[in-house]
């Protein structure tokens, strides 16, 4: 059985100062991972929902088409 999950056309590099920035933004010295979970979920989900908003704009666009 292969546990390998294969992804196609995924771009996982980040510039390191977009790096260093969310690194900053997330970090917390309180806790034992080093950031926020609290703060790093809603940057997730806020970032979620922005793109489900444009993938709905998007949409739209086509079926008006």
């Amino acid at each position: 059985m292969n546990n390998t999950i294969k992804m196609t056309n995924m771009n996982f590099e980040i510039e390191k100062s977009t790096y260093d920035e969310i690194a900053k933004v997330i970090h917390s010295d309180t806790s034992p991972v080093g950031i926020d979970a609290k703060k790093t979920h809603i940057l997730i989900l806020n970032k979620l929902q922005e793109l489900c908003e444009r993938l709905e704009r998007i949409e739209q666009q086509m079926l008006t088409k």
